[in-house]
């Protein structure tokens, strides 16, 4: 069970998350907050300093954007087809912007006077509900696990649900159902089996730099190692580890694996040796020690900062502190999908076929054929470079 909040605290940002919803943020005033919430308004500015601090726990403790991709990730049909799962999706997202209309109206109105930090929340938020989505539509298999595609479809929706919401009359579809007709549309008529572009670029990480991420880490701490652990030596997703429970991880003396229950549902083991180094053992490794070390019983397998279940921006944080002046093969900063990529190209490198590959990630063929031909080009490599080796 996780700690509880403080109480008086959280009254105040449902509160103000319920107003807001209700007639927008610069109509609503601290005194109006306080009344809901029941308190007096003195005890507001000594928990949040003003408006703005207020505004920007909302932005970062109600939890609004991870909505977007927990109302439609708790129902998962692999059974619809792409175009009906698309479609579903498109209608969730416009759904929940549609209960919160005069907030987003005073978003888009009063945006460019918040604070750096406000600003800075709401684009965690956003990159939050995008990183879930994308990870939600590869589990049950849609055709959308690139990071541009989804991209440019959830910029598309937010769009339309700004022009709803602040103009009338527009004409520019006839209907909202028009609009997500077309959209479906344009999505699925993107050469997925065929185009590197909208399949994605495979941009696996070499092994001197996966093992000094490792070494940060260890210095950072044990949760950061921990994490850093499962990343290259599991290949789960943010929205995977922010799941899991510590009865999610068992282990013995001849193996250790993960119970997975976010998306795709299945068991994945934690490999010892990652990227050719031995990390522990099956029963003391980085992630028995962070457990070991623990002086709490709450049953997530991360914690935050607060004791709370860590969320995806708190990981992210943590591999953005990690990796920050760390540059790719590509000259460009690693990102921490890398991560799962490394992992997935070296187990297809160390002997394991796509069609195993599918029960351990949980994903299809043809999402696994970038990595499959990235796989094929390391091992040439290699054996290119074997052959200029003295024997």
């Amino acid at each position: 069970m996780a700690t509880p909040r403080n109480p008086t605290r959280q009254r105040l940002v449902n509160a103000a998350l319920e107003l807001f919803a209700q007639q927008g943020i610069t109509e609503t005033t601290t005194k109006q907050i306080a009344e809901q919430a029941e308190v007096n308004e003195v005890t507001l500015f000594r928990q949040f300093g003003n408006k703005q601090g207020l505004i920007l726990a909302v932005m970062e403790e109600a939890e609004i954007f991870d909505q977007l991709a927990a109302s439609f990730g708790e129902q998962v049909d692999r059974t619809l087809s792409p175009a009906q799962t698309i479609t579903k999706y498109a209608q969730s997202y416009l759904s929940l912007l549609d209960a919160v209309p005069e907030m987003l109206r005073s978003i888009i109105g009063e945006g460019g006077k918040y604070p750096i930090e406000n600003r800075e929340a709401l684009g965690r938020g956003i990159n939050r509900a995008h990183r879930s989505t994308v990870d939600y539509l590869g589990a049950i298999g849609a055709p959308l696990n690139n990071d541009r595609l989804v991209s440019m479809m959830n910029s598309a929706l937010l769009g339309y649900a700004v022009l709803e919401s602040a103009t009338e009359f527009h004409g520019l579809w006839p209907s909202r159902e028009s609009f997500i007709e077309n959209l479906v549309q344009l999505v699925l008529s993107q050469p997925l089996e065929s185009s590197p572009e909208i399949l994605g670029r495979i941009a696996d990480l070499p092994a001197t730099l996966v093992h000094s991420i490792f070494q940060r880490a260890q210095k950072k701490g044990a949760r950061e190692l921990a994490l850093i652990y499962l990343l290259f030596g599991a290949g789960v997703s943010l929205t995977e580890i922010v799941g899991l429970e510590r009865v999610h991880y068992l282990s013995d003396r001849d193996a250790q694996f993960l119970q997975i229950t976010q998306g795709a549902v299945r068991q994945v083991p934690i490999n010892q040796y990652i990227m050719g180094k031995r990390y522990g053992s099956y029963q003391k490794n980085p992630l028995t020690q962070w457990l070991r070390g623990r002086r709490d019983t709450l049953g997530s397998l991360f914690l935050g900062t607060s004791q709370e279940p860590i969320t995806i921006a708190e990981i992210q944080e943590i591999w953005r502190e990690l990796t920050i002046d760390l540059l790719g093969l590509d000259g460009q900063m690693v990102s921490i999908e890398q991560a799962q990529q490394t992992w997935c190209v070296e187990m297809l490198l160390r002997g394991i076929s796509l069609a195993d590959m599918q029960i351990l990630t949980g994903l299809l063929i043809e999402q696994l054929a970038p990595y499959g031909q990235r796989a094929k080009a390391k091992a040439v490599l290699e054996q290119g470079l074997s052959l200029d080796k003295p024997k």
